[in-house]
């Protein structure tokens, strides 16, 4: 595993020209690429290219890791994520955090489509992640414990760092954007919920349910970034507003919101790095 991290991280690297370490990385969400246009690209590398990666599947993920600047501050970025649905174990679909982290990645910021669990949340809205529910079938911690990675049992009191989730709701009040804030779940997927478990999984305490971002929140916890999550509520399953759903009206609705999302990370990173 740390040979493959290196091996990444310097074809990385001689990719880019990249000296120094980027403080900052973000991962885009089905239908969120448009927070892209606020780089200042200096080099994309397609995902294939760079030994080890995953490759991503699913309509809506572009597949590539972009380098840039935002108002001079370096910035990594991946236009679309992995998922264990694709066949991938969470330790695979994880493992560009990993290889952020050797980049110098100290706080990352993420960002999905999700289903929204609260009566007073409504389709487009944006929710800040305050904590989740991890309810995969597997943690992306499992097995040996590489040390020079992060410890055995990593402390999640604070999965969402509370001092970045202040920032963000204080850029948010200044933009006069409507920002939630709530529970995330996260499943395996590929079926979006029946109405039965988006009742489960409100009655347990979740207010938006999709099918990434827990794992690689653990593995960033795990290996000491800051982390921040915004949720694009996408779809409803709060009963009376179920109504059948597919990843192309997904994309739609992320993508509407997206300028929104993307004017939250712009400011947000002008202040991190």
């Amino acid at each position: 595993m740390l040979d493959r991290i290196q091996e990444s991280a310097r074809y990385i690297r001689k990719a880019i020209s990249l000296e120094g370490e980027v403080k900052v990385g973000v991962i885009l969400g089905s239908g969120l690429g448009d927070f892209t246009e606020r780089i200042e690209i200096q080099a994309r590398i397609p995902y294939e290219q760079i030994p080890h990666f995953p490759v991503s599947t699913v309509e809506g993920h572009h597949g590539e890791l972009i380098y840039g600047t935002v108002a001079n501050k370096q910035v990594l970025a991946l236009r679309g994520r992995f998922h264990y649905y694709e066949g991938y174990s969470l330790k695979e679909a994880t493992f560009p955090i990993r290889v952020f982290k050797a980049l110098g990645v100290e706080c990352l910021l993420l960002s999905n489509a999700s289903g929204g669990l609260d009566p007073e949340q409504k389709i487009g809205d944006l929710m800040l992640i305050e904590d989740h529910i991890h309810h995969f079938p597997d943690n992306p911690l499992r097995g040996k414990n590489i040390d020079e990675l992060g410890p055995r049992f990593p402390d999640m009191s604070d999965p969402y760092t509370k001092e970045l989730r202040v920032l963000a709701k204080q850029i948010a009040t200044q933009k006069e954007i409507d920002l939630k804030e709530g529970v995330y779940l996260g499943t395996s997927g590929p079926t979006y919920e029946t109405p039965a478990e988006y009742t489960y999984f409100r009655k347990i305490g979740a207010d938006a349910v999709g099918m990434s971002t827990t794992p690689e929140t653990i593995v960033a916890v795990h290996a000491g970034m800051k982390v921040l999550g915004i949720s694009v509520i996408s779809d409803m399953g709060v009963e009376g507003q179920i109504v059948e759903i597919s990843h192309e009206e997904v994309q739609e609705v992320a993508q509407a919101a997206s300028p929104k999302l993307a004017s939250i990370f712009n400011d947000l990173i002008l202040q991190l790095a």
